[in-house]
């Protein structure tokens, strides 16, 4: 049975890595922190292996004692206290795994790294009206920037195995990012920033798990590719499916100026500097508020893996509110 690492295991994302890699019949380590929960990793047949990538020769002689068939490396951060740890997080110790990878498992079959779009940035000023791989770079924020460095080096290593995949917003059972607006809208407030108009770009989180696991069982290499349902959406989209999904009408309907918001977003920025713990909302992500089109070119990943999302927005956010209702979240 061939072996597969899931880095980043216990999270939303891969969680769901986790199960298709087990209905692949592939022998599952999840890689974890010591603190992880293990809520959604319940499977008799994860074998777990607690990694702390600030501990690099501890991570070393765990691999040294284990040879894997596959590596998909999806940990990393989204937020941090201060924007230096984005390199850190997503760019160092990322390049550091992997090159642990190159000295101990020289057989390694691929290596496939969990992007992100923003690691491109958005299509705002491509006359396309998407972004593909052969345009240039230009993300809007520090993550991004994390991400795209860590990409850079993987490019430059000319004899590994690796794929790159940058999903745009995922969402599904589990997630609390977007759950946060469905649970607003379900106490009858439909909430919305600034009045420029937005096209989104989705995946669900079980389309990207499958089309995750075809690369990387596959015999493609030394690729990247974005991942979306093909679609583009307006932001209004959430609210008309929280609506029909939920049956309800939201008795408040508010459209906060991006201009107000830039303003909070700064002062709790200056709070964040004094406490050490940077707010959610802050500058970095008022430059993602403020994008206008987040639309990918998913050619080359239908080209190659035949991909075919079962899901679309309508579908996807479906399941998704059945899910949190089942489970008590709304």
């Amino acid at each position: 049975m061939q072996k597969i690492l899931i880095t980043g295991a216990s999270g939303f994302v891969g969680s769901f890595l986790v199960e298709e890699a087990l209905k692949r019949g592939l022998e599952v380590y999840a890689g974890v922190r010591k603190t992880s929960s293990r809520k959604y990793l319940q499977d008799d047949r994860i074998q777990f292996l607690e990694l702390d990538f600030n501990k690099l020769d501890q991570v070393h002689a765990q691999l040294a004692a284990v040879k894997f068939d596959y590596v998909i490396h999806n940990a990393g951060v989204v937020k941090v206290d201060k924007k230096k740890d984005f390199f850190t997080y997503n760019t160092k110790l990322t390049t550091d795994f992997a090159s642990v990878l190159m000295d101990l498992q020289p057989d390694l079959k691929k290596f496939t790294y969990i992007s992100s779009a923003a690691a491109y940035g958005p299509a705002d000023n491509l006359s396309k009206g998407y972004v593909e791989e052969s345009d240039n770079p230009t993300p809007i924020d520090t993550y991004g920037e994390s991400k795209l460095a860590a990409e850079k080096w993987l490019k430059g290593q000319s004899n590994f195995p690796y794929l790159i995949f940058r999903p745009t917003g995922v969402y599904g059972p589990r997630e609390t990012e977007i759950f946060t607006f469905f649970k607003a809208f379900n106490q009858g407030l439909e909430g919305h920033i600034g009045r420029t108009p937005q096209k989104m770009a989705f995946i669900y989180v079980k389309d990207l798990a499958k089309v995750v696991l075809d690369g990387t069982l596959s015999k493609k290499t030394q690729k990247s590719y974005f991942v979306s349902d093909g679609n583009a959406y307006p932001t209004q989209d959430l609210g008309k499916y929280a609506a029909k999904y939920l049956e309800k009408k939201p008795f408040l309907k508010i459209n906060i100026p991006i201009g107000v918001v830039a303003v909070i977003a700064s002062i709790g920025e200056g709070v964040g500097r004094l406490t050490g713990k940077m707010p959610v909302l802050n500058k970095e992500k008022v430059k993602i508020l403020k994008s206008k089109n987040w639309q990918v070119d998913i050619v080359p990943l239908q080209n190659d893996f035949n991909f075919a999302p079962a899901y679309d927005l309508e579908s996807g956010l479906l399941e998704t509110i059945q899910w949190y209702k089942e489970n008590k979240w709304l």
